[in-house]
């Protein structure tokens, strides 16, 4: 269960007023706070949380204990760089309001953003990729969830600058210590 856990937070984490999440608020208010807009969110959510998770199962079994901790650290430290480096979301205009393009334009967002990377050092480094898939999957939908919900209000109603340098504060923090233990430096 540790996996789970460790996914759903690291994920949440990573995602919050990340690109995704700010493209789901943009649609939200363009086309409408609409479930199937939602279900789309989630899909894209669930199909790259367990693609990260896969190839977290394929990379455990090559990797000795101290580099999966290595990984972990790396993946926070990434995440939290990610948190830092805000880059700007060209608001997309939806002439089609194609299901199939917003999937698409979300998932290739996910691929390789640090939530991501960050469900697939879990996986790696737990062994149990299922739980991290889900654990990635639910962390990051609430986090869509809550784009979709506030729609373009997100940036208004939440101080999103000081929580993603709060998350990255941490995630930073904890990716340190852990790549610090994992090279032995300490106890």
């Amino acid at each position: 269960m540790p996996s789970f856990f460790l996914a759903m937070i690291a994920a949440a984490l990573a995602s919050f007023g990340g690109r995704d999440q700010r493209l789901v608020a943009h649609l939200s208010g363009t086309l409408g706070a609409t479930l199937p807009l939602l279900a789309v969110a989630w899909l894209a959510v669930v199909a790259t949380s367990a693609l990260a998770a896969i190839a977290g199962a394929a990379l455990a079994t090559t990797m000795p204990a101290a580099a999966k901790h290595m990984l972990v650290a790396f993946a926070l430290v990434l995440g939290a760089v990610e948190l830092l480096w805000q880059r700007p979301l060209r608001e997309a205009e939806e002439p089609t309001r194609s299901a199939f393009a917003i999937l698409i334009v979300l998932g290739a967002l996910q691929l390789g953003d640090g939530a991501r990377f960050l469900v697939l050092a879990v996986a790696v480094a737990t062994g149990d990729p299922v739980l991290a898939a889900l654990g990635g999957a639910v962390g990051s939908g609430a986090v869509l969830t809550a784009g979709w919900a506030m729609g373009p209000g997100l940036g208004n109603g939440l101080p999103l600058r000081a929580i993603r340098y709060t998350a990255a504060a941490l995630m930073a923090g904890a990716g340190l210590i852990i790549g610090l233990s994992a090279r032995g430096l300490l106890g």
